[in-house]
């Protein structure tokens, strides 16, 4: 049976090297994308390089709660279980901008979006994961975090607003809560669904499309293609040799350094019980007892 797999930001840079693998490897890849122009540009270029691919299209934006909603019930349209959720897309806008329900870009289009989403599409992991047997199957998530997360700290009182916005400390912020997000799934998870997270290095992307062009061409001479990280995302959503390896942090660079404040338990958790207000879900260990009571 073919793989099913979910890429968000998959029409460019990492995301669309991970879909190029996914679908070298046979899975059925699902662009979850903003822009559906880049999207089917993308899904040309896939066919092109791995003809008969199977590569669906959706619409979603990580700045609109409405619309990662829609995307869901979209999916759920189309399938019923889900392999692997690859958490990629996301925004650096030098300049401060607000999601759709009024959160700072950054912290709520790449950390409480993708939160979100994984709720959103945890009955269609669990589907997978009890393939077998309940919990004898196989589900992941991955979450793309950053070796930017060191600089960061989790400041709830800025999720809707910094003053004064600086780019760097609000990138730095939602990374590392993709990281703590990554960590305490990987505790609350049931049997058969596991969350790994990455950093894919510093990769030539359109990431950086908002830096002044000077910056830029100092960066440039440092950052890598986007294909070694592609491979690295699709074998953690997918490889036989990642099965049951759960709550780790992997890099295509070193030194991989994991802060002592992505490791806080306490704020791990602090941090997950707001989110979950935030964005109107259930907490995970809730869903699991009640689907367990059902």
């Amino acid at each position: 049976m073919r793989k099913t797999v979910i890429i968000t930001g998959g029409n460019s840079g990492i995301g669309l090297a991970m879909a190029h693998e996914l679908a070298r490897q046979g899975a059925i890849v699902c662009l979850a994308c903003r822009d559906q122009g880049k999207a089917a540009a993308a899904r040309q270029e896939i066919l092109q390089r791995t003809p008969g691919a199977q590569v669906e299209l959706y619409k979603l934006d990580l700045s609109s709660f409405k619309a990662i909603h829609a995307f869901a019930q979209a999916f759920g349209q189309r399938h019923d279980r889900l392999d692997a959720l690859i958490n990629n897309a996301g925004a650096v806008p030098i300049r401060q901008q607000f999601t759709q329900d009024g959160f700072e870009l950054q912290f709520g289009g790449n950390y409480l979006g993708p939160f979100l989403l994984t709720h959103l599409l945890m009955p269609f992991l669990q589907v997978a994961a009890d393939e077998g047997g309940v919990g004898q199957g196989d589900a992941r998530i991955v979450h793309l975090s950053s070796i930017a997360h060191n600089l960061g700290r989790i400041d709830l009182d800025t999720a809707k607003g910094r003053k004064p916005y600086r780019v760097l400390p609000a990138y730095a912020q939602s990374k590392l809560g993709n990281l703590m997000f990554s960590h305490a799934l990987a505790r609350k998870l049931p049997a058969g669904i596991t969350s790994q997270a990455m950093h894919p290095g510093g990769v030539a992307s359109p990431i950086y499309r908002e830096l002044p062009r000077w910056q830029y061409a100092v960066m440039r001479p440092f950052l890598i293609g986007p294909e070694r990280p592609g491979k690295l995302a699709a074998e953690l959503a997918i490889g036989a040799n990642r099965r049951g390896e759960n709550g780790g942090y992997f890099s295509i660079q070193h030194p991989r350094i994991v802060s002592s404040a992505a490791k806080d338990l306490a704020m791990q958790e602090a941090l997950y019980k707001q989110s979950c207000i935030w964005t109107g879900v259930t907490p995970l260990s809730k869903l699991i007892s009640l689907g367990k009571a059902a």
